[in-house]
């Protein structure tokens, strides 16, 4: 994910600037990581959000699953720049635990005070968020504001997990939990003190937004508001609607407009001991908010809510039993696949015959059909698309339909919807998304209208500083690459657009078109004209022909992107082949893989001239200029398969999930599931070297075991084989290439490992 430091350089700003400004003034702290440590995270962790301690079991892998891990970051380092969240998998409203009201990292666990539960939209920190609210239960003389209202509570007694969040308001002497479902959810609070009982909602508001709305409705016992806060990617008029039904009375109301809060408290009367508050939301109305309250909600007690979510979130993670783990593992491989479960998130809601509608952020109808929003494909294409292939195609194909929608609502496709149309990152990397579903043969989107959104782009001038289009694709067309002195990141640009080009050749050959297939085919080899053979790298070249000068392997930025030449040397994922004989062979892509992998993590900083964190995270590990804590590397240890040596892929794939991850956090930003993601490929024994080509890489699994319950009702089974075995075998078949095709991986049988 783009770091501050990127912004100029690409010449995009999705921030706003207060977010800007504070981001900006936080300096590196004292105890940031230097060297990492087993668990990969560097000292400094704080240890006390690591779950070890917390009772769970592969019979409800749920309660395996640490919320926390990644939370502990800051903009000057990142151990995964996650949040805490209660939801439902892909859930419309994310639920999370607000210490920060100010800025975009809300929560950290050394805070160790709350300012309450925060309906959440937020992509990244580096994003912002939009349509939140936050509430709060509380007794006594309070005041609404953040500061006022604030309460500690203990950490390691709080209990944290997809389906619940409970914990104790020190302050107050309150009991209090959150139970979300998809679109809403259930807060209870059990009073204590004998004083005044109340509980707070908090608005945020924005000069350029317009004022939210609130209804008071005494008799009815409900509130209703509007958030329209957000940072941009929302159509106009753009809100969320809450509606809040109390289980008792209150006695009083009051509100309050702070200098960017919208604060309101109820007072309830003496007698209430425990309130039960129910909280719609939607993105369309507040009929709809309440609709959603009737059909998530109705009348179940928080115990059967609890039962209910618990029992669907274990759905989904037992789609992969494993075995043979220690229970750190388990934690570990648990919260990694919980976090791919998390984005997009659902923005569709059922209408009053159960049909799906949702309100577009692209033409700000209400329109029929499915939508989600809030995902970096950028982030996610080479590890997150190809595991929701194998376990949840189902869902892969209803997500697809979504991004199609967006093409036939706002006339593009995106390239990083947050919730709309946002500028960020290089390249239009939804080409591999749609390139991947056409090999592989993913149902349940409009392949054909895709096709049409995916050749305009790469044919025709969108505006990429809004968010559609290729950057420098009128340079692109012209010269075969896109000119340094012309475009702003132009190797990371143009080995996008090659790339890009090669999956649109796919989806283009997949629906009949010859001529275009063969043109996106040519198109691919692009990525030849920024080849320099004399250095073995990816270079930036201007539109005289001449290099850009000077070279330096070791610096970041302009003309790549979050990294340097090392970082982008294997940017060629469709053709590796050809780009490991243009390095001089196998032997010698080995030679230089291993070289990466063992050099000291030097950096010059370049035109961000600062360290950004990206560069600190690198420092931080022990995996030379494999930088791990960033996506454009995800793909790199593939090329050890295709190069002949599946013991390296699998020597290093152990290093990078031993050294990377935790159950307490990441090497870098997680990102919506592609850190994520990748573990739990790479877990079992997978790695994706190229998405647009049904085949994946293999290396060596974590587990003694691993059970993959596929579609259809067939099952996978990963195993590692005695140490006297010499070969990978599915269903007895040797893979001496290190390679698996897709479809006999989906098929089932056993996957077993030398």
């Amino acid at each position: 994910m783009k770091s501050l430091s990127s912004f100029t350089s690409s010449r995009r700003n999705f921030l706003k600037s207060s977010s800007l400004a504070l981001a900006a003034t936080v300096a590196v702290p004292a105890a940031a990581p230097t060297a990492a440590r087993a668990e990969g995270l560097g000292e400094g962790q704080d240890d006390s959000i690591a779950p070890s301690g917390r009772a769970g079991s592969l019979a409800s892998p749920v309660t395996l699953v640490n919320i926390l891990q990644g939370t502990d970051s800051t903009p000057a380092f990142s151990r995964g720049n996650t949040l805490p969240i209660a939801t439902r998998p892909f859930g419309m409203g994310h639920w999370t635990l607000e210490s920060n009201p100010r800025g975009t990292w809300m929560f950290a666990p050394a805070d160790r005070r709350l300012t309450g539960f925060r309906c959440t939209h937020q992509l990244s920190p580096w994003l912002g968020d939009y349509g939140h609210a936050v509430f709060l239960p509380f007794s006594g003389e309070v005041s609404a504001d953040p500061g006022g209202r604030s309460s500690s509570y203990r950490l390691e007694d709080a209990k944290l997990s997809p389906h619940t969040m409970g914990l104790r308001l020190m302050r107050y002497s309150i009991d209090t939990e959150l139970l979300p479902t998809e679109r809403c959810a259930i807060i209870t609070a059990k009073y204590e003190k004998k004083q005044t009982r109340g509980f707070i909602f908090d608005i945020p508001t924005q000069k350029d937004a317009p004022a939210p709305t609130v209804k008071l409705g005494k008799e009815t016992k409900t509130i209703s508001f509007t958030s329209t806060a957000n940072s941009g990617g929302v159509q106009e008029g753009f809100a969320t609607y809450y509606v809040l039904k109390f289980s008792a009375p209150w006695a009083n109301a009051d509100e309050k407009d702070e200098q960017d809060h919208h604060t309101g408290k109820v007072l309830f009367a003496d007698d209430v001991e425990a309130i039960e508050v129910r909280i719609g939301t939607s993105f369309i109305s507040f009929e709809q908010a309440e609709r959603n309250i009737q059909l998530e909600l109705g009348d179940k007690t928080p115990d059967a809510l609890r039962k209910e979510s618990e029992e669907v979130w274990n759905g989904y993670l037992k789609r992969i039993e494993i075995e043979g783990a220690t229970h750190e593992q388990q934690q570990t491989f648990y919260s990694c696949l919980y976090r791919t479960l998390l984005f997009p998130r659902i923005w569709h809601e059922p209408d009053a015959g159960g049909k799906m509608q949702h309100r577009s952020v692209y033409n700000g109808k209400v329109v029929p059909g499915l939508m989600y929003a809030d995902h970096g494909y950028w982030d996610v294409y080479r590890a997150w698309y190809p595991m929701m292939t194998i376990l949840f195609p189902e869902r892969l194909g209803e997500i697809l339909q979504a991004w199609v929608n967006v093409y036939q609502e706002g006339g593009w496709l995106p390239q990083f919807p947050c919730p709309g149309y946002r500028a960020c990152m290089t390249g239009s990397l939804i080409d591999s998304l749609f390139g991947e579903a056409a090999v592989k043969k993913i149902k349940g989107f409009d392949l054909e209208t895709a096709y049409a959104g995916l050749k305009k782009h790469a044919t025709q001038p969108g505006n990429p500083d809004k968010g559609y289009g290729r950057s420098g694709i009128e340079s692109y067309l012209q010269y075969g690459y896109d000119p340094a002195d012309k475009v702003g990141q132009s190797a990371a640009e143009t080995t996008d657009a090659a790339y890009g080009d090669y999956c649109i050749a796919q989806v283009a050959k997949a629906v009949g078109k010859t001529e275009d297939y063969e043109m996106f085919l040519k198109r691919s080899e692009n990525w030849r004209h920024i080849f320099d053979a004399q250095t073995g790298f990816l270079r930036g070249k201007k539109s005289d022909g001449s290099w850009l000068e000077p070279f330096d392997e070791f610096t970041w930025g302009d003309p790549y992107v979050e990294g340097g030449p090392w970082q982008h040397r294997w940017d060629v994922p469709h053709n590796m082949p050809a780009l490991i004989e243009a390095l001089g062979g196998k032997e010698k892509a080995v030679e230089l893989l291993e070289t990466m992998m063992t050099l000291p993590p030097t950096f010059n900083t370049g035109v961000y001239g600062y360290e950004i964190h990206e560069m600190s995270e690198m420092a931080a590990l022990n995996l030379g200029q494999l930088a791990h804590n960033n996506q454009p590397v995800h793909h790199v240890l593939g090329v050890y398969a295709d190069a002949g040596r599946q013991d390296r892929l699998a020597h290093w794939s152990h290093r990078v999930m031993n050294e990377c991850y935790s159950p307490s956090g990441f090497s870098g930003d997680e990102d919506t599931g592609s850190m994520a993601a990748w573990y739990v490929m790479a877990a079992l024994g997978i790695v994706t070297l190229c998405p647009g080509k049904p085949e994946y890489k293999l290396g060596s699994p974590l587990f003694a075991k691993a059970t993959v319950h596929l579609p259809e009702g067939k099952t996978l089974v990963v195993e590692s084989a005695a140490p006297e075995a010499h070969k990978t075998t599915l269903n007895g078949k040797p893979l001496s290439d290190a390679t698996v095709d897709h479809f006999e991986l989906i098929a089932g049988g056993k996957l077993r490992f030398s």
